[in-house]
Protein backbone atom coordinates (compact mmCIF):
# COMPACT_ATOMS: atom_id res chain seq x y z
CA UNK A 1 0.00 0.00 0.00
CA UNK A 2 1.07 3.10 -0.81
CA UNK A 3 1.17 5.67 2.02
CA UNK A 4 -1.36 8.97 1.64
CA UNK A 5 0.13 11.95 0.54
CA UNK A 6 0.08 14.07 4.01
CA UNK A 7 0.45 17.41 3.30
CA UNK A 8 1.03 19.75 6.18
CA UNK A 9 2.31 22.60 5.54
CA UNK A 10 3.85 25.67 6.13
CA UNK A 11 7.34 27.40 6.71
CA UNK A 12 8.54 26.70 9.79
CA UNK A 13 5.25 27.53 9.55
CA UNK A 14 3.81 24.69 8.17
CA UNK A 15 0.36 23.60 8.33
CA UNK A 16 -2.24 26.33 8.10
CA UNK A 17 -0.59 28.43 4.87
CA UNK A 18 -0.55 25.54 2.82
CA UNK A 19 -2.88 26.16 1.05
CA UNK A 20 -1.49 29.55 0.50
CA UNK A 21 1.68 27.75 -0.46
CA UNK A 22 0.51 25.95 -3.23
CA UNK A 23 -1.16 28.53 -5.42
CA UNK A 24 0.56 31.52 -6.37
CA UNK A 25 1.74 34.19 -3.55
CA UNK A 26 -0.78 36.91 -4.59
CA UNK A 27 -0.71 40.66 -2.86
CA UNK A 28 -3.56 39.74 -1.23
CA UNK A 29 -2.62 36.75 0.35
CA UNK A 30 0.72 38.62 1.64
CA UNK A 31 -1.14 41.19 3.13
CA UNK A 32 -3.44 38.79 4.78
CA UNK A 33 -0.39 37.45 6.80
CA UNK A 34 0.77 39.73 9.54
CA UNK A 35 3.44 38.87 11.96
CA UNK A 36 1.14 37.65 14.71
CA UNK A 37 -0.09 34.99 12.38
CA UNK A 38 2.93 33.97 10.86
CA UNK A 39 4.42 33.50 14.20
CA UNK A 40 1.35 31.73 14.69
CA UNK A 41 2.04 29.04 11.47
CA UNK A 42 6.00 29.36 13.06
CA UNK A 43 5.31 27.93 16.30
CA UNK A 44 1.89 25.66 14.73
CA UNK A 45 4.52 24.14 12.29
CA UNK A 46 7.19 22.98 15.14
CA UNK A 47 4.56 21.76 17.14
CA UNK A 48 3.19 19.53 14.15
CA UNK A 49 6.91 17.81 13.42
CA UNK A 50 7.49 17.36 17.66
CA UNK A 51 4.77 15.54 17.55
CA UNK A 52 4.87 13.14 14.66
CA UNK A 53 9.05 13.22 15.49
CA UNK A 54 7.78 11.51 18.79
CA UNK A 55 5.19 9.47 17.02
CA UNK A 56 8.20 8.08 15.17
CA UNK A 57 10.23 7.51 18.07
CA UNK A 58 7.64 5.17 19.51
CA UNK A 59 6.77 3.71 16.38
CA UNK A 60 9.40 3.42 14.50
CA UNK A 61 10.19 0.05 13.13
CA UNK A 62 14.16 0.76 12.24
CA UNK A 63 16.29 2.20 15.17
CA UNK A 64 16.95 4.70 11.94
CA UNK A 65 13.58 6.20 11.97
CA UNK A 66 13.31 6.36 16.01
CA UNK A 67 16.64 8.06 15.78
CA UNK A 68 15.47 10.19 13.15
CA UNK A 69 11.85 10.78 15.21
CA UNK A 70 13.72 11.97 18.40
CA UNK A 71 16.12 14.56 16.11
CA UNK A 72 13.03 15.63 15.01
CA UNK A 73 11.18 16.20 18.39
CA UNK A 74 14.68 17.83 19.83
CA UNK A 75 15.37 20.12 17.16
CA UNK A 76 12.06 21.32 16.56
CA UNK A 77 10.94 22.02 19.91
CA UNK A 78 14.45 23.87 20.44
CA UNK A 79 13.32 26.17 17.32
CA UNK A 80 9.85 26.39 18.84
CA UNK A 81 11.15 28.12 21.90
CA UNK A 82 13.00 30.75 20.27
CA UNK A 83 10.16 31.54 18.20
CA UNK A 84 8.10 31.56 21.61
CA UNK A 85 10.68 33.96 23.22
CA UNK A 86 11.01 36.39 20.49
CA UNK A 87 7.05 36.46 20.27
CA UNK A 88 7.08 37.20 24.27
CA UNK A 89 10.59 39.45 23.40
CA UNK A 90 8.36 41.68 20.84
CA UNK A 91 4.90 41.52 22.43
CA UNK A 92 3.42 39.72 19.48
CA UNK A 93 0.06 37.42 20.11
CA UNK A 94 0.61 34.42 17.91
CA UNK A 95 -2.63 35.21 16.28
CA UNK A 96 -3.55 30.96 13.75
CA UNK A 97 -5.44 32.13 10.39
CA UNK A 98 -9.17 32.46 10.36
CA UNK A 99 -9.33 29.29 8.69
CA UNK A 100 -6.68 27.21 10.49
CA UNK A 101 -6.44 23.97 7.59
CA UNK A 102 -3.08 23.07 8.88
CA UNK A 103 -4.67 21.68 12.27
CA UNK A 104 -6.98 19.55 10.46
CA UNK A 105 -4.37 18.48 7.96
CA UNK A 106 -1.98 17.87 11.29
CA UNK A 107 -5.05 15.60 12.15
CA UNK A 108 -5.50 13.67 9.83
CA UNK A 109 -1.40 13.14 9.22
CA UNK A 110 -1.27 11.90 12.65
CA UNK A 111 -4.45 9.16 12.30
CA UNK A 112 -3.35 8.22 9.28
CA UNK A 113 0.29 7.20 10.96
CA UNK A 114 -1.04 5.89 13.61
CA UNK A 115 -3.35 3.82 11.13
CA UNK A 116 -0.44 2.63 9.17
CA UNK A 117 0.72 -0.74 10.12
CA UNK A 118 3.77 -1.94 11.33
CA UNK A 119 5.22 -2.69 8.15
CA UNK A 120 3.98 0.32 6.59
CA UNK A 121 4.81 2.95 9.19
CA UNK A 122 8.64 3.86 8.82
CA UNK A 123 8.12 4.52 4.86
CA UNK A 124 4.95 6.65 5.89
CA UNK A 125 6.14 8.65 8.16
CA UNK A 126 9.38 9.26 6.01
CA UNK A 127 7.21 10.03 2.75
CA UNK A 128 5.42 12.27 5.42
CA UNK A 129 8.29 14.03 6.64
CA UNK A 130 9.69 15.01 3.18
CA UNK A 131 6.04 16.45 1.78
CA UNK A 132 5.57 18.32 5.05
CA UNK A 133 9.49 20.17 4.93
CA UNK A 134 8.98 20.74 1.44
CA UNK A 135 5.61 22.14 2.18
CA UNK A 136 7.34 24.64 4.80
CA UNK A 137 10.39 25.44 2.84
CA UNK A 138 7.78 26.47 -0.16
CA UNK A 139 5.85 28.32 1.98
CA UNK A 140 8.74 29.98 3.71
CA UNK A 141 9.99 31.26 0.45
CA UNK A 142 7.18 31.89 -1.49
CA UNK A 143 4.79 33.43 1.02
CA UNK A 144 5.74 33.96 4.50
CA UNK A 145 9.15 35.70 3.79
CA UNK A 146 8.05 38.06 2.13
CA UNK A 147 5.23 38.91 4.26
CA UNK A 148 7.29 39.30 7.29
CA UNK A 149 7.51 42.75 8.28
CA UNK A 150 9.59 42.49 11.57
CA UNK A 151 13.25 42.01 10.96
CA UNK A 152 14.02 39.98 14.43
CA UNK A 153 11.34 37.60 13.09
CA UNK A 154 12.50 37.55 9.62
CA UNK A 155 16.35 36.91 10.74
CA UNK A 156 14.84 34.02 12.64
CA UNK A 157 13.20 32.44 9.76
CA UNK A 158 16.36 32.58 7.43
CA UNK A 159 18.42 31.45 10.19
CA UNK A 160 16.18 27.91 10.89
CA UNK A 161 15.34 27.19 7.15
CA UNK A 162 18.38 25.37 6.70
CA UNK A 163 17.64 22.98 9.18
CA UNK A 164 14.19 22.35 7.52
CA UNK A 165 15.92 21.51 4.45
CA UNK A 166 18.43 19.18 5.93
CA UNK A 167 15.71 17.28 7.58
CA UNK A 168 13.45 16.94 3.96
CA UNK A 169 17.02 15.73 2.61
CA UNK A 170 17.62 13.47 5.29
CA UNK A 171 14.06 12.12 5.36
CA UNK A 172 14.48 11.29 1.84
CA UNK A 173 17.80 9.37 2.07
CA UNK A 174 16.60 7.66 4.81
CA UNK A 175 13.50 6.01 3.05
CA UNK A 176 15.61 5.62 0.35
CA UNK A 177 18.61 3.61 2.21
CA UNK A 178 15.25 1.56 3.56
CA UNK A 179 13.66 0.60 0.48
CA UNK A 180 17.00 -0.35 -0.95
CA UNK A 181 17.66 -2.62 2.42
CA UNK A 182 14.74 -4.52 1.64
CA UNK A 183 15.86 -5.30 -2.32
Amino acid sequence: MRPPLLLAAVALVAIPAIGIARSAPSDHATRALDDATIVAIFDAANTADIETGRLAKERGQSQEVRDFGAMLERDHTQVRKLGRDLAAKLGVTPTPPADDAGARNHAAALKALRAASKAEFDQAFLHHEVAFHKSVIDAVTTTLLPAIKNAELKELVVKVAPAFEAHRVGAEALAKRLTDGRR
